[in-house]
């Protein structure tokens, strides 16, 4: 296929959106096989707690942090180009991860996956505004986001019935034929050319954006390890230093890289707020309740898959009627709805999930978070697409992207870093609590007792006469972590909703500002 006109629909549109979205659901499974694997891979590999959050949030990180640049590249160079370049990328990725050896090499080759997705990911949603208009995109955008997130909700589905007969190496293999399939399809099917732009990419604004998101995001993450302190604060120096860096040049590059006019506009940079959170949190809620189903729960990965299935079936009823809320009511009070749901799942989380947790009220955590994702995802990205020049559909597509992976990435580091030092401190005040444990427990050991509930498992597996005593700690201090999480979480869903509702405009004010922006664009293009 040749280039197209925007909002001119593509031959054969149903299969074109089809590609988007296959390769979108390469990106969406890969941000979440990783987390039923988490407890396998912590005892095969002896990794600590801080170790799995890297694990967990290695993909994200990559994607995160190439989503702008990445992005950019693909409005100037060709979308078609990075489309097939980072889906092609996903395949030997996916094998390093799934043959890795260690900890470390596992965390380098989800980053190179996340780097991958970073060509393609973004391009997907740029195409979908260049190739649709009016509420046909609206419609698009909400299958594309209401089904990706039911595939990465399914990730742990697919991933927990690997498990049961496979090593956890598997998860990471099983988005390969996906990507293949969706590689032939992009070839064949997407336009060479869509309304791409000729300005020059600002490849040092580029660079700054992904240390800035990089140093930050491992700085969140090893801020709990003992030990690490001269590291973390090196990275939250270097990602801060990036970050202002990255400003300063945005208000000065002649063709910046983020337009920060455009970024300063209502109903962008508060719609990529409400994203990062409404999206955080469902990557968060996936990351501690997996754990929490097989640690303390003792489900198979099997069921702990099947519990996330709500969740993915919430976002996908829900998706259309996002669409419809959004054409009816604006995008405020979708949004509005949609962290209500959230905060609703993340409140059953904390009063309900305990040891003795029947699957009823799982469910009851599960269940409103999808449908909040589902709601809140569609005028998260449309609002953001609507808002800018098609020519710079990279920055939308881009933004809409780091609300996602930013969000998993941050509110994954952040309630993952919350789970370690609690867990940590738990384990620590029970031994205190028990004078024999505090005389016979040594230093040593007791490290390797708080480092996770892996390590824990492991000393309860060498000194079997203390083993149910061990795992029940472990267990104990587990919840104890989960619960100081879904608070912490409770108190991002509450922000994201204070600011949407605060300052988000209303229907009338929001059709005006977008007809507004639609108008300055062509303008400026003319001109």
């Amino acid at each position: 296929m040749e280039s197209s006109k925007t909002g001119d629909l593509p031959a054969k549109q149903g299969l074109v959106l089809l590609t988007l979205i296959l390769i979108a659901g390469v990106a969406n499974l890969n941000l979440a096989v990783a987390n039923v694997a988490l407890p396998d891979i912590g005892k095969d590999l002896d990794a600590s707690q801080t170790g799995l959050d890297l694990v967990a949030v290695g993909f994200s990180l990559g994607l995160a942090g190439s989503v702008l640049y990445l992005g950019a590249l693909g409005d100037r160079y060709g979308r078609k180009m990075m489309l097939i370049a980072g889906t092609a990328l996903a395949i030997p990725a996916a094998l390093a991860a799934g043959l890795a050896p260690n900890v470390g090499v596992l965390f380098i080759a989800r980053v190179f996956g996340g780097l991958a997705a970073g060509m393609a990911f973004p391009t997907t949603l740029a195409l979908i505004t260049a190739l649709w208009s009016g509420p046909s995109r609206t419609r698009s955008i909400a299958l594309w986001s209401g089904i990706g997130g039911g595939i990465s909700a399914l990730g742990p589905l697919v991933s927990g019935a690997l498990l049961l007969n496979h090593d956890w190496g598997s998860v990471f293999l099983i988005t390969i034929p996906l990507a293949a399939v969706a590689l032939v399809l992009a070839i064949w099917l997407i336009p060479s050319h869509v309304n791409e732009t000729t300005d020059p990419v600002d490849n040092l604004g580029g660079i700054l954006s992904i240390i800035m998101v990089g140093g930050v995001v491992l700085a969140i993450n090893f801020v709990s390890m003992p030990g690490y302190g001269v590291t973390t604060a090196a990275m939250a120096v270097v990602g801060i230093a990036a970050g202002i860096g990255f400003i300063i040049r945005q208000r000065h590059a002649p063709n910046p890289l983020y337009d920060l006019k455009i970024a300063a506009r209502r109903t962008f940079w508060v719609a990529a707020t409400a994203g990062i959170i409404v999206f955080g949190t469902l990557m968060a809620a996936m990351f501690v309740g997996q754990q929490y189903l097989q640690n303390v729960l003792e489900y198979s990965t099997l069921d702990a898959g099947l519990a996330i299935l709500p969740a993915a079936v919430a976002m996908i009823l829900a998706a259309p009627i996002s669409a419809k809320l959004v054409h009816s009511h604006g995008s405020r009070i979708t949004l509005m709805t949609g962290f209500v749901f959230c905060l609703i799942g993340f409140v059953a989380m904390l009063v309900f999930w305990d040891e003795n947790t029947a699957y009823w009220q799982v469910f009851l955590g599960y269940f409103p978070v999808g449908i909040g994702v589902g709601l809140a995802g569609t005028p998260a990205s449309n609002s953001l697409t609507g808002s800018v020049p098609v020519a710079r559909a990279g920055m939308a597509s881009g933004t809409a992207d780091l609300q996602r992976d930013l969000g998993g990435a941050i509110m994954q580091s952040i309630l993952g870093t919350v789970l370690t030092s609690a867990y940590a401190s738990s384990f620590a005040s029970q031994i205190a609590a028990n004078p024999e444990a505090s005389k016979n427990v040594s230093e040593s050991v007791q490290s390797q007792l708080e480092r996770s509930f892996g390590s824990a498992v492991t000393i309860a597996e060498q000194h079997p006469q203390y083993a149910p005593q061990i795992v029940h700690a472990a267990q104990t201090a587990f919840l104890h972590g989960g619960d100081t999480a879904y608070l912490v979480g409770m108190g991002a869903i509450a922000i994201g909703a204070l600011v949407v509702f605060f300052l988000y405009p209303k229907k009338d004010r929001e059709t005006e500002l977008l007809a507004q922006f639609h108008t300055e664009d062509a303008a400026h293009s003319v001109s």
